[in-house]
């Protein structure tokens, strides 16, 4: 269900040459989680597993969003990091 521009933003991302940082690795990571997979389920990780519970919190902060939204802020802000 995803859209050809949302494939080619995903692309993207795998071929940036500078890391864009955690803030806005954790923003792409919950709007691809949220438009592929929608609102986050299951339980938050543990103290102990500080990665998983950003990318979680991250996530959960989008809960309610459409996928159509997500793939679209998703598109928007590979955009920012790729200039197109």
């Amino acid at each position: 269900m995803t859209s050809a521009e949302f494939d080619q933003a995903v692309d993207a991302v795998g071929k940036l040459t500078d890391d864009p940082g955690n803030d806005t690795k954790l923003r792409l990571y919950a709007l691809y989680k949220q438009a592929t997979t929608g609102d986050v389920d299951g339980k938050r990780p543990g103290f102990t597993n500080p990665v998983g519970r950003a990318k979680y919190d991250a996530w959960a902060k989008l809960e309610g969003t459409s996928s159509d939204q997500a793939e679209a802020d998703y598109i928007a802000e590979v955009g920012k990091l790729t200039g197109a």
